[in-house]
């Protein structure tokens, strides 16, 4: 029987530290229990943290297979990915920062086609800059985890983001914001950032999934939402993001395709 291609769901953002790592690695575990094969691309180039988050001890980086596919080494994407469990497999950012931009946009494209027809879902990490590898992994998902913070200067930024979405007419994103990132930094209520942004915030994580120690689980590589101490204290946010991450499976209509129906 002929596989579907893969989900592919982008998790972006306009500043650093708004948790979109640690976000892209939990939904992770939500699709592995929703029995999904998922593979995580780390895009965050100069400092991706998927592969050291998780304990991945990859011997090979997206940096290897660009590099092998400009030289005709290449063969398949399997050579490159390093595995997590038996649902989750991640394809790390270079392990040497200086070779970031080595890794030529066009291969990038390639690499993530090659993949739609052995995963489920691709969940790919990116850095918070719009360049141009953030606009390959946005032009190529499915649909975009746009994350954002109570923080003025990541608010302001968001909202010249969404105005080009809107000039370029793209809405496949979910616009979710990060309460449980920096939690007591409530400058702004709901209604003030729907105001700041001009868009609607989607889906909200609340600060009650704010865990003190989280530093503990990133050191022995685990994912919170597979965890069993976590999963049974905060259910009712891990019920959230599996709402959150069926949402994303699903692919919004452009406004175009709006247009044609009415």
């Amino acid at each position: 029987m002929k596989k579907d291609a893969a989900k592919i769901i982008t998790v972006f953002s306009c500043k650093g530290g708004v948790g979109k790592t640690t976000t892209a690695i939990n939904m992770a575990g939500i699709y592995s229990l929703m029995n999904k094969k998922v593979l995580i691309i780390d895009l965050d180039l100069d400092s991706g943290g998927i592969a050291v988050s998780l304990n991945v001890s990859a011997e090979k980086t997206i940096f290897n297979a660009v590099d092998d596919m400009s030289n005709n080494r290449y063969e398949s994407i399997s050579n490159y990915v390093s595995k997590y469990n038996d649902k989750i497999d991640v394809l790390p950012a270079p392990k040497d920062p200086r070779n970031a931009h080595k890794v030529d946009t066009k291969y990038v494209g390639i690499i993530i086609s090659s993949c739609m027809y052995k995963y489920d879902v691709i969940l790919i990490d990116t850095s918070h800059n719009l360049n141009a590898i953030s606009l390959t992994a946005l032009d190529k998902s499915d649909n975009t985890l746009f994350l954002i913070s109570n923080d003025p200067v990541d608010l302001k930024n968001t909202r010249s983001v969404i105005s080009i979405f809107n000039d370029t007419e793209n809405t496949d994103y979910k616009v979710v914001l990060n309460a449980s990132k920096d939690v007591g930094k409530d400058y702004f209520s709901l209604f003030d950032i729907k105001n700041i942004i001009k868009h609607n915030v989607d889906y909200t994580i609340d600060r009650s999934f704010y865990i003190k120690d989280i530093d503990k689980y990133v050191i022995d590589g685990q994912i919170l939402t597979l965890n069993k101490k976590i999963r049974a204290t905060k259910k009712q946010d891990i019920m959230k993001l599996t709402k959150l991450a069926v949402a994303l499976l699903e692919k919004q209509k452009t406004v175009k395709e709006v247009r044609k129906d009415a």
